[in-house]
């Protein structure tokens, strides 16, 4: 099948084990994007393989992976300490093994592991990222806008793009639209107009 992705197995910082999948770009790859999943489906998703084909035709290696808790068929996510030793042991891997990833490397994700890209760069500058790609931010729990998830943006510290449907109930864009002004040029942000948590429209 055309942009069949390749396994890599990536061992953690916490003494386990789980599995990446890199979708080899269509022609010379400008780059590398990692991408984490959601809280609710790991990166066999519709949305997580879609996306990943669509950007690997656009000339992108893009590598996906399986928090702990999916790839040990757990439902309920780690605690974000596990969750960012788990993401940056990938960034590891794809550095060693993906060879664009060496030249010019982007981390991101759909909803939670969006999140948790922006707190392995947020905590650390000297990480060799260019910038992050995030899908779905959860600026909060739905319904719950008053327990933001913002505080570490500042700390990036690189370009972000934040690709955010109009209807998402995590934080729509006239939410996040503050909370990035006063990143200046580091922070982008792309509207989904009548898209939802995971851009479908409304019909």
């Amino acid at each position: 099948m055309k942009n069949s992705p390749s396994e890599l197995k990536v061992s953690v910082e916490v003494s386990a084990e789980t599995t990446a999948l890199v979708y080899p770009a269509s022609s010379s790859p400008l780059a590398t994007l990692i991408l984490g999943h959601g809280a609710g489906a790991g990166q066999r998703s519709a949305f997580m393989v879609s996306m990943s084909r669509a950007l690997a035709a656009l000339g992108i290696d893009v590598v996906t992976f399986n928090f702990l808790y999916t790839e040990q068929q757990r439902r309920i996510p780690d605690r974000a300490p596990v969750l960012e030793a788990c993401y940056r042991s990938v960034i590891e891997a794809v550095r060693r093994e993906v060879e664009s990833a060496r030249a010019r490397l982007f981390i991101g994700g759909k909803s939670m592991g969006g999140r948790i890209a922006t707190q392995v760069a947020a905590a650390d500058r000297d990480l060799p990222v260019a910038g992050l790609i995030l899908l779905g931010y959860p600026l909060h729990p739905p319904g719950r806008p008053d327990q933001r998830r913002d505080r570490h943006l500042p700390s990036v510290g690189r370009p972000m793009l934040f690709v955010q449907g109009s209807r998402d109930g995590f934080g729509t864009p006239a939410e996040l639209s503050p909370v990035l002004a006063p990143l200046d040029q580091k922070a982008t942000l792309h509207v989904v107009d009548g898209g939802d948590h995971s851009f479908k429209l409304s019909r």
